[in-house]
């Protein structure tokens, strides 16, 4: 998985830099037409909606059975999260002075009632026991999550064809996580010994806390004269974590007050296997107004 995101930064990094390299070409020659370097401060503010699909594989200590875990996994679709959301928030904030810069991205979103399923029951010196799905009559997963970044930024290349940061900094994942579930069976340990598990139901819940570093790129590639631009974000990192990364682009449109741009992004973390979060996948459309001072 290492190989394949340092093959996507690469790959990024190419497109970047070719757009930059073929449009430093083609600016003009008097320096009265580049796009001069702002001076003093300028602060950009930006709240969106993001419409992900969202998808956890988790990993619960059973706390009837001493020492056993039970895995689950839970897709929330594009088309269903609005109907799990019970409250969100999405902004973010950038900082900039001359070619200096301070950007930071906060999200939080509960959501509940996701639907789930569980993989397996996981003893301390047996193999797993699978859980079939014929028996998990319910199985819901209620899910508190806030994910904040805070980077700084250099702009390395600008002109009138846009611009190119390097940022470095860190991200937080906070989440807590709870399991509702209701079994057509009683699962035991084989030897016997730490309890059961299903029945009539019960929930088991976990939490998680991880920061992490991070580097990458930033930057708006400008369509011709007209106020179009396509934006670019990447980064990736790691810490807590195995591995985080986040990639997003899409089409913006300049005004007098700020912009307006419609982006994909992708963000994901990776935990190893004994990780109470082993794998989270956020990634779909996002809308955002900047309002620029």
């Amino acid at each position: 998985m290492l190989s394949r995101i340092i093959w996507v930064a690469v790959l990024a990094g190419l497109l970047a830099g070719g757009a930059v390299s073929g449009a430093r070409a083609q600016q003009p020659n008097n320096p009265a037409q580049q796009t001069p370097t702002p001076s003093g401060w300028t602060f950009d503010v930006s709240p969106y909606v993001w419409m992900p699909s969202i998808g956890t594989n988790m990993k619960f200590n059973v706390p009837s059975m001493l020492g056993s875990t039970v895995t689950a996994d839970s897709t929330t679709g594009f088309g269903q999260i609005l109907s799990h959301m019970n409250s969100a928030v999405m902004i973010a904030a950038d900082a900039r002075y001359d070619r200096f810069s301070i950007l930071t991205d906060f999200l939080y979103m509960n959501l509940g009632g996701t639907g789930a399923r569980f993989r397996s029951l996981n003893f301390p010196d047996h193999l797993p026991t699978p859980i079939s799905g014929s028996v998990q009559t319910h199985v819901g997963l209620n899910l508190n999550s806030e994910i904040w970044t805070l980077a700084g930024g250099y702009t390395v290349v600008q002109g009138n064809w846009g611009s190119l940061d390097a940022i470095a900094g860190f991200r937080f994942l906070g989440m807590n996580a709870r399991l509702n579930y209701n079994l057509a069976a009683t699962l035991t340990d084989p030897s016997g010994s730490s309890g059961t598990f299903g029945g009539n139901g019960g929930f088991v819940s976990g939490s998680v806390n991880l920061w992490n570093g991070i580097g990458g790129f930033r930057g708006r590639i400008r369509l011709g004269d007209t106020a179009l631009f396509i934006p670019y974000y990447f980064d990736a990192g790691a810490g807590a974590s195995k591995l985080t990364w986040q990639i997003a682009s899409g089409l913006g449109y300049h005004m007098g007050w700020g912009d307006v741009s419609l982006t994909y992004r992708y963000l994901t973390f990776e935990q190893n296997s004994s990780a109470t979060l082993q794998r989270q996948s956020i990634y779909g459309p996002m809308i955002m107004a900047t309002f620029t001072f």
